[in-house]
């Protein structure tokens, strides 16, 4: 008979197991500090050396560090996702810029047509109070804070489509944005006429999700990406036509001629 002896599990498993899903589901992120040891042991309600076992096991696994006198932290699970090499070429080639922005376009308009359907009531929640912050942001005219806050909601939106590959993908997606890679956010968010649209398109995308329609918060993030790509266009073209005019006022200016004499 397919039956063998039920076994106990070790204490030091089962808190892998809990920290390992925390990870896997997004809930403690990238450089996030666990709490000391005594009271993430009552926490768990687990004895010091089954914790001790526990977190040896998950540093061993590239999960968790340690960093001398300031305690364990989760890894930086996602730093390997893109090599060097691959960033440096990326932030050097326009062309990657647009296909990020239709990569995201696609993935987050999949997303948010998830959490409409699949989302809890607390995801929903989560969503609309990061929303609550950005109208208050808006008012105070800080762009960091707006942008910010700008990738914390569609964050916000990934998590509650509760696709665990999906998240990871996304977050290492994002990195690249923060680390300057592709564009950036906060140049969006200084024009006045620009941050009033993107509220407005971020509104749209909140009010679907939170009517729970997924064609509706689907098509509110694809009109959102289509006017962030059309607005780095827009850019660019104004960056080229400025090079173009400075080139003539110097010719004007003389400046061009004795740089040709010299």
């Amino acid at each position: 008979m397919p039956f063998r002896q039920i076994q106990s599990e070790k204490l030091s498993s089962a808190v892998v197991r809990q920290v390992e899903e925390l990870i896997l589901r997004g809930i403690l992120r990238p450089g996030e500090r666990l709490p000391p040891e005594r009271e993430l042991a009552e926490r768990l309600k687990v004895s010091r050396p089954s914790l001790r076992d526990a977190i040896g096991q998950l540093q061993d696994s590239g999960l968790l560090i340690t960093k001398p006198g300031a305690g364990v932290f989760v890894a930086d699970v996602l730093g390997s996702a893109f090599s060097p090499a691959l960033t440096e070429l990326f932030a050097r080639h326009d062309e990657a810029v647009f296909d990020y922005l239709s990569f995201r376009r696609d993935l987050e308009g999949l997303a948010a047509e998830r959490a409409a359907r699949l989302g809890s009531d607390t995801d929903l929640k989560v969503v609309q109070t990061i929303f609550d912050k950005m109208l208050a942001a808006h008012n105070k005219r800080n762009a960091d804070e707006e942008a910010q806050l700008d990738a914390q909601f569609h964050m916000a939106i990934i998590e509650a489509s509760h696709n665990v590959v999906m998240l990871h993908m996304m977050r290492s997606m994002y990195q690249l944005l923060r680390d300057g890679v592709f564009y950036n956010r906060q140049v969006m968010f200084k024009q006045k006429t620009t941050r009033s649209v993107l509220l407005d398109q971020h509104r749209a995308i909140n009010d679907g999700l939170q009517s729970r329609d997924p064609v509706r918060a689907r098509e509110a993030v694809h009109t959102h990406m289509d006017f962030v790509e059309k607005s780095l266009l827009d850019q660019q073209r104004a960056d080229r036509n400025e090079d173009i005019a400075r080139l003539r006022l110097d010719h004007e200016t003389g400046h061009g001629e004795a740089t040709r004499q010299v």
